[in-house]
C-alpha cells in the first residue's frame, strides 16, 4: 500500500471554472481518508485527479514517493469503485472479476486464486456463475468492489459507491467496506456528499465547500469542534442550531437576536474583539434541553419520534430549534416548554469571517 498526497492542487475547466482551489491533505498509508461536502463542491474532481482521468491545471500529486501528474492512470497502480456498478451485463461475476487481470496478463492460476479469495471475503462464493441482471443492487455493488480488490492495487479510491442502495442496503455495505478496510489495512480514498457515510466510515474527514477545504480531522473533532460555519451546520443530524445576532456585554456575555437574549455564561475570555459585532451561536440539538426554568422558552411545533429517540421541532420566537431528547413522555404540539444548555456545549462563531470562535 501507500500515501497519497496532493500539495495545492488545482482544476481550472476550459469554461474558467475552478472546480477546485489549492486542495492540500495527505491519506497515510493504510488510512481510510472520506472526501465530503455537497454536491459540485470538487470533492469527486478531487479524487479523478488522484485517479488521474482529470490532469491537475496546477500543483502537485503523489503516491507512495512517485509525482503522478503525468502518469496514466493504468500506471498508477490504483483501483477505483464508482458510484454505478459498471459491470459487463454479458459476463458472469466470476468473469466480470477476473477481466481486469486477463487484460494485464496474469496467470489462469493466480486470477483464479485472486478471484477465490475476493468471493470469499465478500460472500460471493455462490454467485460466481451468475450474471449482474440476476443479482440485486448490493450484491452488485459488491462485485464491483471485488473487482478493485482483485487487482491488489496500492490504492482504492471509492466514488460515492453507495448512493445507488436503499437505506438498508447502504447500510450492510457499509459495514462491509469498513471491515473490508480493516482486514485489508489498504489506502482507502472514499468520497460522499452523505455526513453520515462519512462519519461512520472516515479515519480523518476532508470536508469541501465550493471547492475548498474547510477542515480535516477525525470525525469527533470534527463534530465537536466544527472549525467554521459550514462545517458545524454541515455536519450532525439533525443539524446544529445556529443563533445569529449581535454580541453584547451585560451582566456577563449575550448574543442579542432581537427577540432573543441568549446568555454565554460568564468567564469567557477573549470576545472583547467581537463586542457589539454580528455573532452567531450553535448549540447541538442533543446539547438542548427541556427543563423547569431555563435560558430559552419556545413553541413546540412538530415532534419526530423515530424509535429510540425524539426530535422536538420548536419555534423561539421567530427562530427555529431542534432538540434531540428520550422519546418517552413526550410533550404535545402547541405547549410552550423551558430549554436550557450547558454554558460548555456552545459553539461560537464570528458571523463576518464565519470562524470558530475560541474562548
Amino acid at each position: 500500500m501507500a500515501s497519497v498526497r496532493l500539495d495545492n492542487v488545482r482544476k481550472v475547466f476550459g469554461d474558467g471554472h475552478v472546480a477546485v482551489h489549492g486542495a492540500t491533505f495527505a491519506a497515510a498509508d493504510g488510512e481510510l481518508l472520506v472526501l465530503v461536502g455537497p454536491s459540485g463542491c470538487g470533492k469527486s474532481t478531487t479524487l479523478r485527479m488522484i485517479a488521474g482521468l482529470e490532469m491537475p491545471t496546477s500543483g502537485t500529486l503523489s503516491i507512495g514517493d512517485r509525482v503522478v501528474n503525468d502518469v496514466a492512470p493504468k500506471d498508477r497502480d490504483i483501483a477505483m469503485v464508482f458510484q454505478s456498478y459498471a459491470l459487463y451485463p454479458h459476463m458472469t461475476v466470476a468473469e466480470n472479476l477476473a477481466f481486469g487481470l486477463k487484460l494485464r496478463g496474469e496467470s489462469r492460476a493466480t486470477i483464479a486464486q485472486r478471484v477465490r479469495d475476493a468471493a470469499d471475503m465478500l460472500g460471493l462464493g455462490d454467485m460466481l456463475q451468475r450474471q449482474p441482471r440476476a443479482l440485486s443492487g448490493g450484491q452488485r455493488q459488491r462485485v464491483a468492489l471485488g473487482r478493485a480488490l482483485v487487482r491488489q492495487p496500492q490504492v482504492f479510491l471509492l466514488d460515492e459507491p453507495l448512493s445507488n442502495l436503499d437505506a438498508k442496503l447502504r447500510l450492510s455495505t457499509r459495514v462491509e467496506i469498513a471491515r473490508l478496510h480493516r482486514r485489508l489495512g489498504a489506502t482507502m480514498i472514499y468520497v460522499t456528499h452523505d455526513q453520515v457515510e462519512a462519519m461512520t466510515l472516515g479515519q480523518r474527514i476532508v470536508v469541501f465547500d465550493q471547492g475548498r477545504i474547510q477542515q480535516i480531522d477525525t470525525p469527533m473533532n470534527l463534530y465537536t469542534k466544527p472549525g467554521n460555519l459550514f462545517v458545524a451546520g454541515f455536519l450532525g443530524s439533525p443539524a446544529m442550531n445556529l443563533l445569529r445576532g449581535t454580541l453584547r456585554r451585560d451582566s456577563g456575555w449575550v448574543l442579542d437576536t432581537g427577540s432573543i437574549k441568549l446568555p454565554l455564561g460568564d468567564g469567557r475570555a477573549g470576545l472583547d474583539a467581537y463586542a457589539n459585532k454580528p455573532f452567531v451561536v450553535g448549540i447541538r440539538p442533543e446539547d438542548l434541553k427541556p427543563a423547569a426554568a431555563g435560558a430559552l422558552q419556545a413553541r413546540l411545533e412538530v415532534v419526530e419520534p423515530i424509535g429510540n429517540e425524539a426530535f422536538l421541532n420548536m419555534d423561539c420566537n421567530g427562530t427555529a430549534l431542534v432538540a434531540r431528547t428520550s422519546p418517552h413522555a413526550l410533550p404535545e404540539p402547541g405547549s410552550v416548554m423551558n430549554l436550557d444548555f450547558a454554558a460548555s456545549a456552545l459553539h461560537l462563531f464570528d458571523a463576518q469571517s464565519g470562524q470558530r470562535v475560541e474562548t
